[in-house]
């Protein structure tokens, strides 16, 4: 059965970098085959992964969007005499970056005028099925967590909400888990984390609005200044070595999440 895990979180907060290190983790311990979905319109998870994008799936949704609607001229042709759907399928799949020890697909850009009806009900089938084929699906996910919100991705075993050492990162957290309930998606459990702290303590007014939030702390992640060397560098960060702080953090959250999934 596959787990998904989400991670979530206010701009700037560096929940690509914990996405990015969860599949790292999931890799290195050889859990099993990986899908990671980059569902942040900005499309940075694959520079992360230090794998190549080609296309999003925002774009193949804008380009199929006038072909699935009843008056298009070519509404009910395809190439290859294919199905819309079929169609789709081919163009997700192709759209699919296969990596060495992960898949990866991006979402990009959000939808633009006109209606997606159709483009969104077949996408989300498509993923579903192709989602359901590895035992792990990690999404990088926007703040506002409209692909979950709007079902284009399976339901989730995992949250992860990221937060920075600041008010309104706390803050943005806290809207996030005030959403879900609202959300016609089954979310397992939910798990913060403050990351980019500078000391060993969290500052007590700052501790204060995460124990406000209302869900359990499964971690903090140190400021970890090797992480600036690498961005100016232009090296993917899952190639950070075994022993930086950001990589023994997020592993620490990521053996207990998993931990509290068998329990």
């Amino acid at each position: 059965m596959t787990v998904t895990i989400a991670v979530a979180g206010k701009g700037g907060t560096g929940k690509t970098t914990v996405a990015s290190m969860i599949v790292r983790y999931l890799a290195e311990h050889k859990l099993g085959t990986i899908l990671a979905i980059d569902a942040d319109p900005s499309s940075n998870l694959h520079s992360v992964l230090g794998l190549e994008l080609e296309e999003t799936i925002g774009g193949i949704r804008e380009g199929m969007r006038d072909e699935m609607q009843p008056s298009a001229s070519m509404a009910s042709t395809m190439p290859g005499g294919m199905s819309k759907q079929e169609y789709l399928d081919y163009e997700v799949r192709m759209a699919l970056v296969e990596g060495d020890a992960v898949d990866l697909l991006a979402m990009g850009r959000p939808e633009g005028q006109g209606c997606y009806c159709a483009a969104n009900h077949w996408l989300r089938s498509i993923m579903d099925r192709l989602g359901s084929a590895y035992d792990y699906v990690v999404m990088d996910n926007e703040a506002g967590m409209e692909h979950i919100s709007r079902r284009t991705t399976r339901d989730v075993d995992h949250l992860v909400v990221v937060t920075d050492p600041s008010q309104r990162g706390v803050e943005a957290a806290r809207r996030i888990v005030e959403m879900i309930p609202g959300l016609e998606v089954n979310i397992g459990s939910i798990h913060l984390i403050v990351n980019r702290l500078w000391g060993e303590e969290i500052p007590q007014p700052l501790a204060d609005a995460v124990a406000a939030i209302g869900v359990e702390l499964a971690g903090t992640i140190p400021n970890d200044p090797l992480m600036a060397d690498f961005d100016l560098a232009g090296k993917p960060l899952v190639q950070l070595p075994a022993e930086a702080q950001v990589v023994r953090a997020v592993y620490r959250v990521v053996e207990r999440i998993l931990s509290d999934g068998r329990d």
